[in-house]
C-alpha cells in the first residue's frame, strides 16, 4: 500500500493520533522581587554541573540566603530530581525555619510536583523569568565562585572526594572569606550578628544605678 491510500483511508475513517498532553509543573509567582532585609527572608537555588576524572557527570544543588549570602547547602550527586531537592530543602528548614520565598530557574527538577506540593501553602516559590539567569544574581555569584576556585582547580577521582572537597570549600567560603557587600565580615559572622537579639537585664539589676547601703 502507497503513501496515498494510505493517507486516504486515514482520512476517510477520520482517524486520529491522539496527543500526548504537557505535564502539568509548578507555576510560582513572577512579581517582582525586593532585595531582602533579614535572613531566611529569601532562598536561591541552582544547580552546578561537573565531571569526574572518568567522565561521569554530577551535579552539586546549591542553595544560598540572598541576605546574609551564606551557602546554606552544596549537594554533589550524580543525580538530583524533584523529590531529593524537597528531601534537602526539608532538612533545611528544620535546621534553620522556613524561608519567606525561594527564587530558581524554570528547571525541571524546581518545577516538578513534588517541589509543588511541598511549596504550596508554606512559602512563596518565585522563578525567574526563562533565559534570564540575572535575574537570581546572588546564586549565579555564588556558582561562578564555586567554579572557578573550586571545581577548574581540581580533578575528582570519585564522588566522594568531590564531595569532600566541595564541603571543604564551602566551610572556607562560609566562615573565613570577608565579603565586601557585607561590611569586610564573613557570611557566618555577618548572619550571627544579624540574628542577635538584646537579652533584657534580669529583674532588680540595672546598669545605671548604684545601689547604697547605710
Amino acid at each position: 500500500m502507497n503513501h496515498k491510500k494510505l493517507y486516504r483511508i486515514y482520512h476517510e475513517e477520520r482517524l486520529m493520533v491522539r496527543r500526548r498532553g504537557r505535564r502539568k509543573r509548578a507555576v510560582g509567582t513572577r512579581a517582582p522581587m525586593v532585595l531582602p532585609e533579614t535572613i531566611n527572608q529569601r532562598w536561591s537555588l541552582d544547580f552546578v554541573s561537573d565531571a569526574l576524572g572518568d567522565g561521569r557527570r554530577f551535579r552539586i544543588l546549591c542553595v544560598v540566603d540572598d541576605f546574609s549570602r551564606e551557602c546554606l547547602r552544596c549537594v554533589a550527586d550524580t543525580s538530583i530530581g524533584g523529590v531529593r531537592v524537597v528531601r534537602e530543602l526539608q532538612r533545611l528548614v528544620v535546621e534553620r525555619g522556613v524561608p519567606r520565598m525561594i527564587v530558581s530557574d524554570n528547571g525541571c527538577e524546581l518545577t516538578s510536583t513534588a517541589v509543588l506540593r511541598w511549596s504550596l501553602g508554606r512559602l512563596d516559590w518565585h522563578y525567574i523569568a526563562p533565559g534570564k539567569p540575572m535575574q537570581n544574581a546572588f546564586i549565579e555569584s555564588f556558582n561562578s565562585r564555586l567554579r572557578d576556585e573550586c571545581l577548574n582547580e581540581h580533578v575528582f577521582l570519585s564522588l566522594a572526594e568531590a564531595r569532600a572537597t566541595i564541603a571543604a570549600w564551602r566551610d572556607d567560603y562560609n566562615r573565613c572569606r570577608p565579603h565586601s557587600s557585607l561590611g569586610t565580615l564573613t557570611p557566618s559572622e555577618f548572619a550571627h550578628l544579624k540574628s542577635q537579639t538584646l537579652i533584657p537585664p534580669p529583674a532588680g539589676e540595672n546598669d545605671n544605678s548604684t545601689l547604697l547601703i547605710n
